[in-house]
Formats: structure tokens, C-alpha cells, sequence
């Protein structure tokens, strides 16, 4: 199990090399990227701010574990619209993530993006689920070369009308049915699930490729009310191999305080 953290809240630093320097400084292992605190849109990072990235993750013996909050920043992407247009430009831009990621030297794109997976008013789930299935089967041959699996995060009703439940997101994935496309489960998003935490992960391991740590507060792990003793109990007992990122809603405390007390409250578990 390896810890990581995600990097918009070292975003008004201005400066990917320092991040990374002081995310591996700090103890964690690997580095996830948000493209928005980058550029509006994942292709308008130029090559040189890749190749930036890579040399000091490398200099920094830091893993860039992956990419997150895809969808946010570009005007013009939803994965359920109902528009042949706006799908077509939507699935384009996907599979540019999935080469973005694959230049940082990323294996995971975290796909939450709630607000562009919504499902329109004159949509029905069903035609949704065929939009996003569709989609994400066009992303995969990108992502077996580029060596990228794409995970489907389950979000709470109070973001999201698309893949409200783990279950609904597992059905997605099935559908897919492809090794490049698995789940992510995210603390604060399994608040509202009729079964608890370690349950569902549990449950559904043989699908989990990527984990989020976060408080229901917003806060990350450690800093509000969720014990995570039974949460890495359970990531134990399905032998979990992959990362465990901390990723935070609220900002106030300063990215120092942020990296330092969530790492420390974490390592008590493993």
C-alpha cells in the first residue's frame, strides 16, 4: 500500500517542481494531478511542462501516480449529452488525458467529474449509461498502449445524479468489461451507501484499483470524524497493492498542514 496526495492544494504555489520536491520531502510516495490547476485544458500543456514534470519527479525518486478532476476547466465535455457533437469532442478529449497521463508517467485517471456526467433533464439513465459506456470503450485501446487505467469514482446525490452507488458504478464497469477500466472509492463519497465502508470495499476489491482519503467534513483523513483503523483493515484484507490519496475539499489549513497531519494520521494504519 503507498500513500499519495493530490496536487490542487499546492495549486496558488505556482510551481510543479517545488510540489513534487516537498510531497516526497513530506513522506508520501506518489503525486496525483489535477490538468485544471495546469492549463484550462489538458492540451494546451505543452511539452515542456510534461518533460518538467517527469525530470523532477524522477530527481525527486517521486511517483506521478496519476490524474484527477478531468473533466474540470474545459468548456465543452460531458460524458451523457445527448449531442453526437459534444460526445465526439468529449471522447476526443478523453483519450487526450489518457496520453497526458501517459507523458507524466501516470497509471491512473480518477474519473469523478460530476457535474459532466450529470444526466440531462431530456436523458434518461438508460441512455446516459449507453453515452458513458460508449465513450469509455473508445478510451480503451489509448489506455492498453499507453499502459493508463481509467477508474470510475461513485459520488454521493448531493453531487451527482450518474453512479450514485457503488453498485451502479460497478455495473458500468461491467459493462465496459475492460482491465483498463475499475473502480475508485473515495471515503467521503461512500457516506451516504446503505453499507458501511469496509464492507463495500470488501465487496467490490477485486474491482478497487485506487483509493481517495478524505473526511466526510471535506477535511482530509484524520481530521474529522471517520476512523480509518476498519477502512485499512478492510484494504488489507483484499490485499490492496495500490495508492491511498489523500484528496481535500477545503483548503483553509495550508498545503503544509494538509500533507503533514493527513500522512501522520495514515502511517498509525499500516
Amino acid at each position: 500500500m503507498k500513500f499519495g496526495i493530490c496536487n490542487e492544494i499546492f495549486k496558488e504555489w505556482q510551481d510543479i517542481a517545488r510540489t513534487i520536491h516537498y510531497v516526497k520531502d513530506t513522506g508520501y510516495d506518489g503525486l496525483e494531478i489535477a490538468p485544471f490547476t495546469l492549463a484550462p485544458y489538458v492540451t494546451d500543456i505543452p511539452a515542456s511542462t510534461r518533460q518538467e514534470i517527469v525530470r523532477e519527479a524522477a530527481a525527486a525518486d517521486l511517483e506521478i501516480l496519476g490524474i484527477h478532476w478531468v473533466f474540470v476547466g474545459p468548456q465543452g465535455v460531458h460524458l451523457t449529452h445527448p449531442d453526437p457533437e459534444v460526445r465526439k469532442f468529449t471522447g476526443q478529449y478523453l483519450i487526450d488525458l489518457v496520453h497526458f497521463c501517459g507523458d507524466v508517467g501516470g497509471k491512473i485517471i480518477v474519473f469523478g467529474s460530476p457535474k459532466q456526467r450529470n444526466v440531462g433533464r431530456d436523458v434518461t439513465y438508460n441512455q446516459a449509461f449507453g453515452y458513458a459506456r460508449e465513450l469509455f470503450e473508445q478510451a480503451m485501446p489509448a489506455c492498453e498502449q499507453r499502459g493508463v487505467t481509467i477508474c470510475m469514482e461513485q459520488l454521493t446525490h448531493l453531487e451527482t445524479n450518474f453512479c450514485q452507488t457503488v453498485e451502479e458504478t460497478v455495473e458500468l464497469i461491467e459493462a465496459v468489461g475492460h482491465p483498463n477500466f475499475q473502480l475508485l472509492l473515495d471515503t467521503k463519497a461512500m457516506a451516504f451507501q446503505p453499507k458501511k465502508r469496509p464492507e463495500l470495499i470488501r465487496e467490490y476489491g477485486k474491482y478497487l484499483k485506487h483509493y481517495h482519503a478524505n473526511d466526510e467534513n471535506l477535511n482530509g483523513p484524520g481530521w474529522g470524524k471517520v476512523d480509518f483503523e476498519p477502512i485499512f483493515s478492510a484494504l488489507r484484507s483484499i490485499d490492496y497493492q495500490g495508492y491511498v490519496s489523500v484528496e481535500v475539499f477545503n483548503f483553509e489549513p495550508g498545503p503544509e498542514a494538509i500533507a503533514t497531519k493527513s500522512l501522520d494520521y495514515m502511517r498509525r494504519f499500516v
